[in-house]
């Protein structure tokens, strides 16, 4: 199925019987899933096992395609968790194509074969996750909360710490235990996730840089590399 959907557009909560593969031919989306925030890219997909609670909020125009497999179709060893994984332009091409096939295709025919090497192809796709978790505890939550809102925010954690009533230690041990990382490593991620609609809306380095709290562009460039494999200037390049 593809769709197109305005900036903001806004899917409530809900779930789905079947896997869902969830791809922007164009723009943006961010997704919620237990907990966690995605944000998908033309770059990657993101798939969503049957009975996985999640929402939807588009960053800008988008061209969604959305894909409904059955379960017990998936191939052996496919993830039962959300995951991103990378598009390449065999994927690319197979989704669009797979898009436009009915519900009720014919799975020893043309579609039936499309859809099995759409498989063997998720499963072969590198896993480019960079989910966001979000905090249970309310101290951590509130400062994820905050951050996630304004990611440039460069309060140090001991400033955090006094705002929320908590120890500098605590804080600490917190990310550690609920994020799996330190408050630092937590933010950076945060920041690599915002300017993703930013670089795809063509707002220069610098400016998006400066946003988001890094003194320098070559700053800025070293951490979203790291994380996303790719330079910001050449991340939505070809």
């Amino acid at each position: 199925m593809r769709r197109d959907y305005p900036a903001g557009h806004i899917v409530a909560m809900h779930r789905h019987d079947r896997d869902q593969l969830v791809y922007c031919a164009s723009g943006i989306m961010q997704v919620e899933t237990s907990g966690r925030l995605w944000m998908a890219p033309p770059q990657r997909a993101l798939w969503i096992p049957a009975g996985e609670d999640h929402w939807m909020q588009t960053m800008g125009p988008v061209s969604l395609c959305t894909l409904y497999l059955r379960p017990d179709t998936r191939p052996a060893g496919f993830p039962d968790v959300p995951q991103a994984i990378e598009v390449t332009a065999l994927l690319r091409e197979l989704i669009l194509s797979a898009a436009g096939i009915s519900a009720d295709y014919d799975e020893t025919g043309r579609d039936g074969r499309l859809l099995a090497l759409l498989l063997e192809e998720i499963a072969w796709a590198p896993d480019r996750a960079l989910p966001v978790p979000q905090g249970r505890d309310r101290r951590l939550d509130r400062i994820c909360r905050a951050i996630v809102a304004e990611p440039g925010d460069n309060r140090s954690l001991e400033e955090w710490a006094l705002q929320v009533g908590a120890s500098t230690r605590t804080l600490a041990r917190l990310f550690q235990a609920e994020l799996g990382q330190s408050f630092h490593a937590w933010r950076a991620m945060v920041r690599a996730q915002a300017a993703l609609p930013r670089l795809a809306a063509g707002d220069p380095v610098t400016v998006i840089a400066g946003d988001l709290g890094y003194e320098t562009p070559g700053a800025f460039s070293t951490m979203f590399r790291r994380f996303m494999g790719r330079s910001p200037s050449r991340y939505f390049a070809g």
